[in-house]
């Protein structure tokens, strides 16, 4: 069993840059590849970046290519995501997530979800 707590949301203007950390226990991350996803109300749940177990390979929605940046620090079992250029349409909750196999797109494929932390951008 893992345990994801994500932190880091807030309000931000527009241009500006947060942070989010998605923290694990219970297991070591180490084996599992884990994305970002995101939900604006009223929308679907959608991929925005993921990275492989060794941070090696990482992958991104083509909304957020160039301006956000995924990334992992196993020794301490969390991961980040580092989201620059901030704009009104990436307003939502963020979620992290982990599974154990290879990086995808698919929500439905990971096995273990955090709670969410709200992203808020203002124009």
């Amino acid at each position: 069993q893992v345990q994801l707590v994500e932190s880091g949301g807030g309000l931000v203007q527009a241009g500006g840059s947060l942070r989010l950390s998605c923290a694990a226990s219970g297991r070591t991350l180490r084996s599992y590849a884990m994305g970002w996803f995101r939900q604006a109300p009223e929308e679907e749940r959608e991929f925005v970046a993921g990275i492989n177990w060794s941070g090696g390979s990482t992958y991104y929605a083509d909304a957020v290519k160039g301006r956000f940046t995924i990334s992992r620090d196993n020794a301490k079992n969390t991961m980040y995501l580092q989201m620059n250029s901030l704009k009104p349409e990436d307003t939502a909750v963020y979620y992290c997530a982990a599974r154990s196999g290879p990086v995808s797109e698919a929500e439905r494929l990971y096995d273990w979800w955090g709670q969410g932390t709200q992203v808020t951008v203002s124009s």
